[in-house]
């Protein structure tokens, strides 16, 4: 799905807003996730406490939302931007594909995050697109008024992007 300059215009203005609360956000998001599909749980188990507000998925939704910011200030180049977290999420943590979202011409900033999630971490990229919709949710909560329906598209057509460029090395 293609961003038009508008969608960049839209998610670099909202994000700008939202930002100063990510990590707050991404653990909200995180925990959302990992509590409406269970089956996510399988790539933190390590964690041992996977409950909404554990230190753990509340510093790893930090880290999410920290690397959605730098998707943000890449988004005329998401995949190869995070080509070493797909990596990651391919190939070490085997995360399903079908939980990130679609893409557009955003390739290299990606391709080493990309690479990292299919290589090292063996997610499934079906996560990626799971997460994105938590993420949509918690954006909405958090900011209702800055959320109109011009804004939700593009967020959501930006995450597409993300996620699938977090999914280019599973193919």
């Amino acid at each position: 799905m293609s961003l038009s300059s508008k969608d960049k215009t839209l998610v670099k203005t909202f994000w700008a807003k939202v930002e100063s609360k990510g990590a707050e956000m991404g653990g909200e998001a995180l925990g959302r996730m990992l509590v409406a599909y269970p089956q996510t749980k399988t790539y933190f188990s390590h964690w041992g406490d996977l409950s909404p507000n554990s230190p753990q998925v509340k510093k790893h939704g930090a880290t999410i939302m920290a690397a959605v910011g730098k998707a943000v200030k890449n988004i005329d180049d998401l995949t190869n931007h995070l080509s070493k977290l797909s990596e990651l999420h391919a190939s070490q943590l085997r995360v399903d594909p079908a939980n990130f979202k679609n893409i557009d011409d955003l390739t290299n900033h990606l391709s080493k995050l990309s690479e990292l999630h299919a290589s090292q971490l063996r997610v499934d990229p079906a996560n990626f697109k799971i997460l994105t919709h938590t993420m949509i949710l918690v954006l909405g909560m958090y900011f209702p008024a800055d959320f109109t329906p011009e804004v939700h598209v593009s967020m959501d057509k930006f995450f597409n992007n993300v996620a699938w460029a977090l999914s280019e090395r599973y193919r």
